[in-house]
């Protein structure tokens, strides 16, 4: 008589966090995970991930805002996705409590634990910053931005305060990072090509500043390549403040390092991230930075069955000479650590030697607004018209599903081929105040 192989339970794998790693991990699991060999369930609070390189874009109106967030549950059938917040993780249980958007808490177990929590805003103690800085991490405040700018020269055309006026066209930007020198530069081409149609509002009017407390912008490219980015946005008219810090914007009154003191309605802040402090509500082991320490193999350190990678982990750079160099938090590094991370996930449910991260540096590639860009690609440097169809094209392969794709080249075709639309839609960031007028309530205006 044959006996009957004893039946193993299904490995049960949970992912926390569904941005970069976390979607792009549980993709390449679905796929190579046999049926019955493991179940995975990803905890995000939004229900979509969002492609952050595109934001700058979306907020210049290039492109359609939905066309740059991937819905986690079409693109992940065979996974289990939950939307909510993760409170706590008790790993001596095997236990992550999420906090879904209404109802009770839900507790949820598992074999294997995949952290791709990510990162927030860095955010300094500076008077009022709290108060009036805006984002720009998400679709949500690329939609804001894109409408608060718009509305502000609305607000400057129909003012006769020289005071105002001034506020209104003054746009600050903290942080000389891609983020920053990026959001800035899309922001001022759609802006400077929006005052064609508004009478009294010259481009000359507009103010745009962008403060970097480093000696240069854009750290990840060469010093010339930097220099060069100053140069052109220069040339249009922006002020690059450098080795400079914001020190205040109480009332949305702006005070720099340098001793200049200026009036902004606006004050955008991209000065670096750090890791989400959801990682200090767990018993996982930590770093000085708040990361978990990794191992080259994308294990967590100290601990067995957790793996990490993007931002919230502390990743060893392999191909640097430096011993103790780590992975950066850039997008490139996170994309590719999920494919590692993926594959060695599928090799502990299977048995197999799990294999260390490895990825040399490729190269960066930003955008300066249509048309404009700088690129550096293994050591090569380009600039202007190319370096932008080189970012457009680099960032198009990276994202994820054939739908998106199609879409966005679709949003550009149109932008090739029509007039840009500049509309202000002030009206979604409170879209309660003409009911509540109905109703007899008092509503303040206030520029969004």
């Amino acid at each position: 008589m044959l006996a009957v192989p004893e039946q193993i339970a299904p490995r049960r794998i949970l992912i926390l966090g569904g941005g970069y790693v976390g979607m792009y991990t549980a993709l390449r699991l679905q796929r190579a995970l046999r049926a019955g060999e493991a179940s995975i369930t990803l905890v995000d609070p939004q229900s979509h991930m969002t492609y952050q390189p595109f934001l700058p874009e979306a907020a210049a109106g290039s492109l359609e805002p939905r066309h740059v967030v991937v819905p986690l549950r079409r693109v992940l059938p065979r996974c289990r996705v939950v939307a909510g917040a993760v409170t706590s993780v008790g790993h001596a249980e095997h236990r992550v409590v999420v906090q879904p958007a209404e109802g009770p808490e839900l507790e949820l177990s598992y074999d294997l634990l995949i952290v791709a929590l990510g990162s927030v805003s860095r955010l300094l103690p500076i008077p009022g910053l709290a108060d009036v800085g805006i984002g720009f991490k998400t679709v949500g405040e690329a939609i804001y931005l894109r409408n608060h700018v718009l509305a502000c020269l609305d607000l400057a055309a129909s003012t006769p305060d020289p005071g105002v006026r001034a506020r209104a066209l003054t746009f600050v930007f903290v942080g000389g990072g891609y983020a920053g020198v990026e959001a800035l530069a899309e922001l001022e081409d759609m802006a400077r090509y929006a005052v064609r149609q508004i009478p009294g509002v010259e481009p000359t009017d507009l103010r745009w500043v962008l403060v970097e407390a480093a000696g240069r912008i854009m750290a990840e490219v060469s010093p010339r390549l930097s220099d060069y980015t100053v140069a052109r946005l220069n040339e249009r008219g922006i002020e690059v403040k450098l080795g400079t810090r914001l020190e205040s914007v109480e009332g949305g009154h702006v005070r720099l390092s340098d001793g200049e003191d200026f009036r902004a309605d606006t004050v955008v802040w991209t000065a670096g991230v750090k890791a989400n402090p959801i990682l200090q509500r767990t018993d996982l082991p930590k770093d000085d930075a708040g990361r978990l320490p990794c191992a080259a193999n994308l294990r967590v350190k100290g601990v067995t069955g957790v793996f990490a990678a993007g931002d919230c982990a502390a990743v060893p750079d392999l191909t640097s000479k430096d011993p103790n160099a780590l992975c950066g938090p850039s997008a490139q590094h996170a994309v590719r650590q999920a494919k590692t991370l993926a594959d060695n996930i599928v090799a502990v449910c299977r048995g197999s030697n799990l294999r260390d991260y490895r990825h040399r540096y490729a190269g960066s590639v930003a955008s300066l607004g249509l048309y404009r860009g700088v690129a550096e690609i293994y050591g090569v440097k380009l600039r202007g018209p190319l370096a932008w169809w080189m970012h457009r094209t680099y960032h198009l392969s990276r994202m994820p599903t054939f739908n998106r794709k199609v879409r966005i080249v679709a949003d550009w075709t149109g932008a090739l081929l029509f007039r840009r639309e500049v509309v202000a839609l002030g009206q979604i960031q409170s879209p309660r105040d003409e009911f509540l007028q109905a109703a007899g309530r008092r509503v303040v205006p206030v520029v969004e």
